[in-house]
């Protein structure tokens, strides 16, 4: 992970929760992309979706890092230093 970033620390092993945003799968609505967060699992859709409910997780939980839920993807976005990260 990018070493400018000043939440990797909170990085935990995680399992996705769900197989696709919890939230959308309750509500019966759709996402455009997912983003795991990777202090609890937590899987919400991203800021393309109409719902943006992987930023609404961090807002609620202060989670700062949420990686691509997305094959082929290995990348994180903290939150909280607005910092793209590689994931090793």
């Amino acid at each position: 992970m990018d070493s400018r970033c000043l939440h990797v620390d909170e990085i935990r092993p995680v399992s996705a929760g769900t197989e696709g945003c919890a939230e959308c799968l309750a509500s019966g609505d759709s996402w455009v992309h997912l983003r795991m967060c990777l202090s609890c699992g937590h899987v919400g859709c991203c800021d393309s979706s109409r719902n943006r409910h992987a930023t609404s997780h961090f807002r609620t939980t202060a989670h700062p890092i949420a990686a691509s839920h997305e094959p082929g993807e290995d990348w994180a976005w903290c939150y909280a230093d607005k910092l793209m990260l590689e994931r090793a």
